[in-house]
């Protein structure tokens, strides 16, 4: 039986669900990297990195090249670059009307309403 489409967006979402995932497919849409830059970049422990890897790449959202010793990952499509600006986009919205609200509580808190 195959899984309901929900199902499998419930799941690529939960791939997704980590920091270290999510700022390592930040840093790929500036294109390929090694592996060597992102752990400058993340400033994490190499095993770390390496589970976090093994995970986008096991998803397909990432591909992995071996250049002599060198490990270098990209994104897999540009859809990936596409799904991070907009929840950039959708993440701005909503702190922008938290900002708006707090600034409406705080003028009615001025008011004494």
């Amino acid at each position: 039986m195959p899984v309901p489409l929900y199902q499998a967006k419930a799941e690529f979402f939960r791939m997704l669900g980590h920091p270290v995932r999510i700022r390592v497919l930040e840093l790929l849409q500036d294109g390929p990297k090694p592996v060597r830059d992102l752990l400058a970049e993340l400033e994490i422990e190499p095993s770390s990195l390496s589970q976090q890897l093994a995970v986008l790449r096991r998803s397909g959202i990432v591909t992995a090249t071996r250049d002599g010793s060198t490990v270098v990952y990209a994104l897999a499509g540009g859809d990936v670059a596409d799904l991070m600006r907009a929840a950039r986009r959708i993440l701005t919205e909503l702190l922008a009307g938290q900002n708006e609200l707090l600034a409406e509580l705080r003028q009615a808190e001025q008011s004494g309403r």
